[in-house]
């Protein structure tokens, strides 16, 4: 949705440049852009009628400030409300009850929730603070609970065991009595998906959070589904009482309809988007940078929070002294750059999120080979000896060779590896004024200016 939405939309920008004010006839032009952009996008058609009647009540007749054109100025006013489809802002978890809080989470098999459910353990113990419990009642997949088991230690959290002979209602009582002996603050439930609606699921989820009274009931639907969501969402609606939706697999080539269907539907806030298959990929959704994302303007504020977690200022700061201090940058300190770098989410998390504009630049940059020639290069330094990642300039004929070998590479990667390594390192000199630590507080001074 995000580039067909935002290619149709700066295009109407450029052919509206020239008009002074906003007309019935330019409206008419964009907004069968956007129609056309959001059927695309798999958006469902009753959404699309009401979001562009929206559109057209409150951009006709808007006067054009300042340097702004008319097409600015229309997509000003979908940005706003596309932000209001998918809901206010930021809609967080409720977690005020006497602990354990249980979540139940809820949707269609192959929609991401064993995962989901890992990751907001994940984010519940590191964001929140919280002992996390996760139960699973899918007694149908074999390998459900094994699967869920696995990502929950990834995650750091606890476990409960459950296994596929036993009834649903009896694993998840056993779960909330074992959460309550034992002073969990927050139990997530796994249930069962199918690949289909039936009466039979349902019947079951819907007795699960009568015994369990969850604080929320979170539906978790994939973001590539497109119209099938709106049908899966409406009879999840029915019934149970949802709260609140997960996004998952948002990162894929999604036509990202879903986003703006589901929180229709259901009435219920989205409050959090999968961004990746790492344990750590949950956002908090937030309606407002999202639709910045979608209509190509980026999210810069992502990106300030990912640099701000991935980059460790401890060791950012003790570069900045080393090439203050005028002493070399080598090889172990390039490696060192390399590793922040996919602590950040690799090449193709930071360009995710910056405006399409800036990615239109490095459109032609096959992403995939990027981030494998970043691997290769760690291989290769890898490959090398501490004297030699300390000074380079003993890697000679031979030496390369065997680095080469060590690395399962030819001598001419390696070449080409030393080569980048001394542009950064004659960048690095050229920042000897400690231009790095200024650059990585700027990032920080700029989530604040934004918040």
């Amino acid at each position: 949705m995000a580039s067909t939405l935002s290619d149709r939309l700066s295009r109407l920008v450029k052919t509206m440049r020239g008009q002074a004010r906003i007309t019935d006839s330019n409206v008419a032009d964009m907004l069968r852009e956007v129609r056309m952009a959001l059927l695309e996008a798999d958006v469902a058609l009753p959404v699309v009628r009401d979001f562009v009647a929206r559109v057209k009540d409150k951009a006709l007749g808007t006067e054009v400030v300042g340097s702004l054109n008319p097409g600015q100025a229309l997509v000003g006013v979908v940005h706003k409300e596309l932000a209001a489809t998918m809901g206010e802002g930021v809609s967080d978890l409720n977690l005020a009850t006497q602990p354990p809080a249980v979540i139940l989470m809820a949707g269609l098999q192959g929609a991401g929730k064993t995962t989901t459910t890992a990751k907001l353990a994940k984010h519940l113990i590191e964001r929140r603070k919280k002992k996390v419990l996760t139960v699973s009642a899918d007694v149908y997949r074999p390998a459900a609970i094994e699967q869920l088991k696995t990502v929950t230690h990834q995650a750091g959290a606890e476990w409960f065991p459950s296994t596929p002979d036993q009834k649903p209602l009896a694993i998840v009582l056993a779960a909330l009595d074992h959460a309550k002996r034992h002073y969990f603050d927050v139990l997530l439930v796994d249930t069962a998906g199918r690949l289909g609606i039936d009466e039979a699921l349902m019947a079951e989820i819907s007795e699960l959070h009568a015994t369990l009274k969850p604080v929320e009931t979170l539906f978790v639907v994939d973001a590539m589904q497109g119209q099938d969501a709106i049908n899966t969402a409406r009879a999840f609606k029915e019934a149970l009482p949802i709260t609140g939706i997960v996004l998952t697999k948002l990162d894929g080539d999604s036509r990202g309809g879903a986003a703006l269907s589901v929180r229709q539907i259901t009435g219920a806030p989205i409050k959090f988007a999968g961004v990746s298959e790492k344990i750590d990929g949950l956002e908090v959704f937030d309606a407002e940078r999202h639709a910045g994302r979608v209509l190509g303007m980026g999210d810069i504020v992502a990106l300030v929070e990912q640099v701000q977690q991935g980059v460790d200022l401890g060791a950012a700061q003790q570069l900045a002294d080393k090439v203050r201090s005028g002493d070399v940058f080598d090889l172990n300190d390039f490696l060192m750059q390399i590793s922040q770098m996919k602590k950040m989410g690799g090449l193709s998390g930071l360009m995710d999120k910056l405006p399409s504009a800036m990615t239109a630049k490095a459109g032609k940059v096959d992403m995939d080979k990027a981030e494998r020639d970043v691997r290769r290069m760690e291989g290769i330094i890898h490959s090398m000896t501490a004297l030699e990642r300390r000074k380079p300039e003993l890697l000679k004929a031979s030496r390369k060779r065997r680095v080469a070998a060590g690395a399962g590479v030819h001598v001419q990667e390696v070449n080409r590896m030393l080569n980048q390594f001394e542009q950064m390192q004659g960048m690095m000199k050229k920042m000897k004024g400690g231009g790095l630590m200024k650059m990585m507080k700027r990032m920080g001074g700029m989530k604040g200016m934004m918040g």
